[in-house]
């Protein structure tokens, strides 16, 4: 056997910490440390029969350091964390904000390698009834995953990808991409644009039932035709709109939509979306 990696899992006992500390269990070329300061998440490991390690300690064996802990207090973590760190560590993220917004700490002799699970897709079958009901894969459900070597060596990336399949698998397919592609991703086009986009829908669903339409009715009758419309969208479906339907997209789309509304792209636009959210602490 291979000589173990150590990582570090800051915030192991959070949401997105037991989600990662239970995929890791189920590796063992990976020596993980579990670092974790609130009682609950404490509480939750501890009955996992997981033991928590002090931060210092953790961070002078670590090979790797996974950064398991909300956007906007990674710059503050880090300030914390970085200077500590042994010349050659991994600094892992889970997100692109903090790399694209530049609040992770200068420093030449580490690597900083970012994340992301895409989730499994809405196309995606599953067997499984639990699988079918994981709607942010890594559980029971297979998804695939994006990822950046934000600073390192080349040679860093095949470890950092290794570890991220292990932290999200099963997985479908692995994406290389920048870190600003995967800001491009998110927040602009899976949360400023989609997820806009879809509590809009919500909104409208909630409106038809205002107006007296059964609620049962109206969101059996939206969600069914949400999946029919993506199929056609995204061209699984075979077939096209129909000409009333095409019709009512291009007399919708200048009464919901600015014409300007592909802004959310342009680099000032992502940059300012993004500073928001890696500085919401301060």
């Amino acid at each position: 056997m291979s000589e173990q990696i150590t990582v570090a899992l800051m915030g192991a006992g959070g949401k997105m910490g037991r989600r990662v500390t239970n995929n890791l269990l189920k590796f063992p070329e990976y020596r993980v440390l579990y670092v974790e300061v609130s009682p609950r998440g404490i509480q939750a490991l501890a009955e996992q029969g997981l033991q928590i390690t002090p931060q210092d300690e953790a961070l002078a064996q670590a090979d790797i350091v996974v950064l398991a802990v909300p956007d906007a207090l990674i710059g503050r973590i880090c300030d914390d964390i970085v200077p500590k760190l042994r010349s050659g560590t991994m600094v892992v993220g889970l997100d692109p904000a903090a790399g694209y917004a530049g609040v992770l700490p200068e420093r030449k002799d580490i690597t900083y390698f970012i994340t992301h699970p895409c989730h499994p897709s809405v196309f995606q079958e599953e067997s499984d009834p639990l699988a079918r009901r994981d709607w942010f894969g890594g559980v029971h459900a297979a998804q695939s995953i994006v990822s950046a070597l934000h600073q390192g060596p080349e040679e860093d990336y095949a470890k950092g990808e290794a570890l991220a399949k292990a932290m999200y698998g099963p997985i479908i397919a692995s994406h290389r991409v920048t870190t600003e592609q995967m800001a491009i991703l998110e927040p602009a086009l899976a949360e400023t644009l989609a997820a806009t986009c879809i509590t809009i829908i919500r909104e409208g669903m909630d409106e038809v039932i205002r107006m007296g339409v059964p609620a049962a009715a109206a969101r059996d009758f939206l969600l069914g035709h949400i999946r029919t419309e993506l199929a056609i969208i995204f061209d699984e479906a075979g077939f096209p709109f129909s000409d009333g339907a095409k019709l009512a997209v291009e007399q919708a789309k200048p009464l919901i939509f600015r014409e300007d509304w592909k802004r959310i792209f342009d680099r000032e636009e992502l940059q300012k979306s993004v500073r928001t959210i890696a500085h919401a602490g301060e």
